[in-house]
């Protein structure tokens, strides 16, 4: 349980660091600094619906066009980032093509890599304490 409490943890910072990091390379993107509570709530509800869409993207995808196996992550990763702008309580707004396009593309590139590569930082020693014993 706890190790799933922490991967969720390391979950939500590769989703804010991801976000973070879209803000200040596109424009079109803004994480809205001066509702801070806003964003922290756009960080755990881009979590939680992507962590639903992506396996049932994924299934649909495989099903009804495979083609599309390979896009999956970027698209739900879009459709979180749509559901996320769509709140009332703000936190980010997307006001742009680009924002909208490349936004979805770099949240998606750095959310993939601090989940393959938080847990293996941070997992690390318990693990090697382990082999130990």
């Amino acid at each position: 349980m706890i190790a799933f409490l922490f991967r969720a943890a390391l979950y939500l910072a590769s989703a804010a660091l991801g976000l973070i990091v879209a803000d200040l390379l596109l424009d079109g993107f803004r994480i809205q600094w001066d509702r801070w509570w806003g964003f922290v709530l756009c960080i755990v509800v881009f979590a939680v619906v992507q962590s639903i869409l992506a396996p049932i993207a994924s299934r649909l995808a495989d099903r009804y066009a495979p083609v599309l196996m390979g896009g999956i992550g970027v698209i739900s990763t879009l459709v979180a980032l749509v559901v996320v702008v769509l709140l009332p309580f703000g936190g980010l707004r997307i006001v742009d093509a680009s924002g909208w396009l490349l936004g979805a593309l770099i949240v998606w590139i750095i959310t993939a890599l601090g989940s393959v590569l938080l847990p293996r930082l941070f997992l690390r020693k318990p693990r090697e304490e382990r082999r130990r014993r």
